[in-house]
């Protein structure tokens, strides 16, 4: 936790060049000169001035606004992290304030989004593989057999990046990245050894000091009476309380709930037939009766010529009313089969609809697009892996069912009313599958939010829903990078348990592949390397210089004599 977020840094300050973080600055570039390496990296002393060369890691100011700007605009869902906003300086084009969940979100899956459309390719892959490696070692469980493949590559990372940084660079937090694998080997996955439950502890036991001069007073004091209060609440956890009514209880307790009021609407009968198709096509009570409907349109056109996609749109044109037949035939008998939400499904939803702007699912927020437009968060962002029929072109007789995922965003969120149950379903905007989405060489999926596909099936099930959020992508403004958040298995309530806080920071799905570079052995040791000619270089006052140890004066000194003479 701590290597990743010194690590962070370290790639920050020197990026953006940050006063008191930058690992390059004058002594940097002399220990180039002593170490006789990099030699157009060598600083150029003037009158009253030396210049740094632009090397491969400056950014210009272009660049800085870029990175800076993607973040600032970046809007992230419920709890992901800290508003990258308030942390972002467009001015003085810095980060300030960040902390240590910060750093780790920068490093998970931010910082390579940012620097997509900057710096030179090489460079660019180089911090791309840190970052990928820091993913793939902080997820919940790792397959032991990759752990050597995992060695090999953060070795070759480092010495990518000794090779495009300076020697500054490389501290002893820099160092302790190569022992990462092994402690893995040793004590199992990282969530298990880091301190964010701890620090986060640390916080809580703050607000217990109310008296500055006995803090540690305070703490066991408040301490003991927070463990008299959860020992009472446990032993009195069957009785009713006095003023609170229990149904305000139990609505907070629920998992999923409406975060907003409703509204009712009445939809047209198309929209109702497409939302009520999708419900009884996705529950299990009903998912026998789709294959006795799709076995029994394939039966009474044995001797047609009726493609499998013509099966496909026939049965969902006609297995509402044909359920809805079977199901009234099958209550006639006095003892049959038919289970009471069947039974109420089948006969159909009422035609009022009521509609929110915010849900919570499954411990996630939902909003609407259209609430998003007028809040700091994006919660909109869906996507879903469904089997689908894929046909090569309109004239493909012989289509094929997969798996396939789908992105899109929340425009409305029904609640759909069967009299005895309900449903929540998302209607969104879907982004069309063939030419809206791409997956880059580096496995990000890039989607284009414009190019809306897929209008006659836009609802899905609240709970089959994936939130996933957008950013736009710097290299080409016209599409946008999938992030995912954090992915939880388990409901809110047990992240009060110690094990749970840790599992909180995992689950930053980002990659797929680890982007293919060229090793240092087998790269020419070129100028072009090490130096970029389309960017400014950095102008530094002999003050700086001035304060330093008559070993760095000589050095200044040599590269003044080396500079004069060529």
């Amino acid at each position: 936790m701590h290597i990743e977020k010194n690590v962070c840094a370290h790639l920050i300050g020197t990026l953006l060049d940050i006063p008191g973080k930058t690992k390059d600055g004058v002594k940097s570039r002399l220990d180039l000169v002593e170490l006789h390496i990099r030699s157009e990296l060598a600083p150029q002393v003037g009158e009253k001035k030396i210049f740094l060369p632009p090397a491969c890691y400056t950014l210009s100011r272009a660049e800085k606004l870029s990175f800076c700007k993607t973040l600032s605009e970046l809007k992230i869902p419920e709890g992901y992290s800290s508003n990258m906003q308030s942390l972002v300086s467009l001015t003085d084009l810095k980060l300030y304030g960040l902390k240590s969940h910060d750093h780790h979100v920068l490093m998970q899956q931010l910082l390579p989004v940012a620097i997509r459309g900057i710096l030179l390719k090489h460079v660019r892959l180089a911090i791309i593989r840190l970052c990928f490696f820091f993913n793939a070692i902080c997820k919940k469980t790792i397959d032991t057999s990759h752990l050597k493949g995992m060695q090999e590559d953060v070795v070759v990372t480092l010495c990518l990046l000794e090779k495009y940084f300076p020697p500054s660079f490389f501290t002893i937090m820099v160092h302790l990245v190569v022992h990462l694998v092994r402690e893995i080997e040793f004590c199992g996955p990282v969530h298990l050894m880091w301190m964010y439950p701890f620090e986060r502890y640390m916080k809580v036991l703050k607000t217990y000091v109310r008296n500055r001069h006995r803090p540690e007073g305070c703490m066991v004091e408040n301490y003991i009476v927070e463990e008299a209060i959860e020992f009472c609440s446990e032993f009195i956890a069957g009785v009713n309380s006095i003023g609170l009514n229990s149904s305000v209880i139990k609505k907070n307790s629920n998992v999923n709930r409406a975060i907003s009021a409703s509204s009712f609407i009445r939809p047209s009968k198309e929209q109702l037939d497409q939302a009520h198709l999708y419900v009884i096509q996705n529950v299990n009570d009903v998912l026998p009766y789709v294959e006795q409907h799709m076995e029994s349109l394939r039966k009474l056109n044995s001797g047609k010529a009726r493609s499998k996609k013509w099966i496909q749109e026939e049965h969902n044109r006609s297995f509402s009313r044909w359920l809805s037949t079977r199901v009234a035939l099958a209550l006639e008998v006095p003892k049959n089969s038919i289970t009471p939400s069947l039974r109420w499904i089948a006969h159909g939803p009422s035609p009022d609809v009521a509609t929110y702007s915010g849900y919570i699912i499954n411990g996630y927020y939902y909003h609407t697009k259209r609430r998003d437009d007028i809040r700091g968060v994006q919660n909109s962002g869906v996507s879903i892996t469904a089997t689908t029929m894929q046909v090569s072109s309109s004239k493909d007789k012989n289509p094929v069912m997969s798996d396939m995922t789908f992105y899109g965003v929340i425009r409305e969120i029904w609640e759909i009313d069967y009299h005895q149950l309900s449903f929540i379903l998302f209607k969104c905007d879907w982004v069309d599958n063939r030419s809206g989405v791409k997956v880059d060489e580096l496995g990000f999926t890039i989607v284009d939010l414009k190019r809306i596909g897929h209008k006659s099936d836009s609802f899905i099930l609240a709970t089959q829903a994936k939130q996933v959020f957008y950013v736009q992508d710097s290299a080409n403004p016209e599409w946008s990078v999938v992030l995912t958040s954090p992915q939880r298995t388990i409901e809110e309530d047990f992240f009060e348990d110690e094990i749970g806080d840790m599992l909180q920071e995992c689950g930053y799905e980002t990659i797929k592949r680890m982007p293919n570079v060229d090793t240092p052995n087998e790269t020419d040791d070129t100028n072009s390397t090490y130096i970029r000619h389309d960017c400014e270089g950095r102008w530094v006052e002999k003050d700086v210089v001035s304060s330093t140890s008559a070993l760095t004066v000589s050095l200044v000194s040599s590269v003044a004599v080396l500079t004069s003479s060529s």
